[in-house]
Formats: structure tokens, C-alpha cells, sequence
């Protein structure tokens, strides 16, 4: 699985596409939380909070997280290169961990210089350091989470296309649908509005983000995580075994 892991780390670092993404990440959220006039301006909501920040997050890694995994196992087998990888010794699992630790990595890297908001707006609250610092590490922990499902999805929607551009198409739709869909059905059937709303990410992601880790969430985007790679196994092992 290091191997794999190694490969993709130094596969986004030696083009443009590890920067690209930290870069767009870091741009799109320092406009929308710092420039940009709107809900989303922490300058403008008048609290010394992350809450602007966590909110558009979710919204723009939709994007940017099926940009970094469409590649994983599509371009693979727009290279030929998919049998190959196939017959190293190593199962595929392994093969599956390295590319989704791999994906994982390079978001956690554009995330963590956002810890430098915390810092500013810190200082900016009345008097400085008030700042609910509980929240804000729910929020970062929600978010690790929120990546590990999205990256998971990603790298299965890889499997399903050559196409890079199909596959990108597919992980932002499963993603937005497990991240907002459930939840707008939810306000649709009040009787229900709990149980359908708790099959959705949002739900479980601003669980945490009250501070206050609950295990039946982290419980969930493990499963979503780990239910998407079993997927992604799946899907290859029907390719291993058509080749």
C-alpha cells in the first residue's frame, strides 16, 4: 500500500495538478470567506467564528475532491496500464488504500493552512482569543471525515469509466447526492424528516461540528468510506477477472 500511496503523491507533485488543487481550494475559500460580500464573509457575520468557512468547504471540495480522484483508476485504464498495476504483488485492497490515502492526502495538505483563519479570527474576537475552540476542532474533525467519504466515492465512480471526465461527472453527482440530497428529501416527508435526513452527510457532518463527537457519526462516514472502497474492490476484481 506505500508503494501505491508514494505513487500518487509524487504522480500529483510532479505535474500541476497537487498545486492546482491547493491552490484553487485556498483561493475559492479565501474569496468567499474573506472578500466576496455575502453570507459566507466572516469579516461581515459580525462572530468570531469558522461557521462561514465549514459551511462553503463541503460545497467547494465537492468539486475539487472527484478533480483529484477521477484519475485514479480511469486514466489507468485509458493507459493500459490498469493489468499491470493488477499483477503487483499486492491485493486490492492495498492497491485501493494507496490510491484513497493518496487522494485523502493531498486535500488534508490544501486544508491545513486554513488553521491560519483560526488564529486571525481569534484575534479578532472581543476580547482576543474568544473563539469556541471546541466547535471549531469538531469542525475540522467533521471535515477529515467529510473528505474521507467524498475521496472514497471518487475513487470508486474512477472504476466505473476511462473517461476522466465521466468519471468526475459521476463522483460529484454521488457526492452531492449523499451530502445534500438526503437532507432536502428530508423536508419533504415531516414523518420522516429524522431518518431520511440521517442518511445524508450534512446531518452527521454539522453533528460534529457542534463539538461533540458522537461515535453513531464517525461510525457513519466510516461506513460510507469503507463501503465505497469495498465497492471499488469489487468493481476490480470483475475487471481483473474479464481481463
Amino acid at each position: 500500500m506505500k508503494s501505491i500511496l508514494l505513487r500518487e503523491i509524487k504522480s500529483f507533485f510532479g505535474s500541476p495538478v497537487g498545486y492546482l488543487v491547493i491552490a484553487i481550494f485556498l483561493l475559492l475559500n479565501g474569496l468567499f470567506v474573506w472578500v466576496f460580500e455575502g453570507d459566507y464573509n466572516i469579516l461581515n457575520s459580525g462572530f468570531a467564528d469558522m461557521s462561514p468557512f465549514f459551511t462553503i468547504a463541503p460545497w467547494i471540495l465537492i468539486f475539487l475532491i472527484p478533480a483529484v480522484t477521477m484519475r485514479s483508476f480511469s486514466d489507468e485504464k485509458k493507459q493500459g496500464t490498469l493489468e499491470l498495476l493488477l499483477t503487483k504483488p499486492l491485493s486490492l485492497w492495498q492497491i485501493v488504500s494507496g490510491k484513497f490515502f493518496g487522494a485523502m492526502l493531498l486535500i488534508v495538505i490544501a486544508i491545513v493552512p486554513t488553521f491560519i483563519y483560526v488564529y486571525v479570527i481569534s484575534n479578532l474576537g472581543m476580547p482576543a482569543g474568544n473563539i469556541d475552540m471546541g466547535s471549531t476542532m469538531g469542525s475540522y474533525f467533521g471535515l477529515l471525515f467529510l473528505i474521507a467519504a467524498y475521496s472514497a466515492i471518487g475513487i470508486f465512480t474512477s472504476t466505473l469509466s476511462e473517461n476522466q471526465v465521466v468519471a468526475f461527472i459521476l463522483a460529484v453527482f454521488g457526492c452531492f447526492v449523499f451530502y445534500f440530497a438526503f437532507e432536502a428529501a428530508s423536508t419533504l416527508s415531516p414523518d420522516f424528516e429524522n431518518i431520511i435526513a440521517a442518511v445524508g452527510m450534512d446531518s452527521h457532518f454539522k453533528s460534529m461540528s457542534r463539538g461533540v463527537i458522537d461515535t453513531r457519526d464517525v461510525l457513519y462516514f466510516v461506513s460510507i468510506a469503507v463501503g465505497f472502497l469495498a465497492l471499488t474492490v469489487y468493481k476490480l476484481k470483475s475487471l481483473k477477472g474479464n481481463g
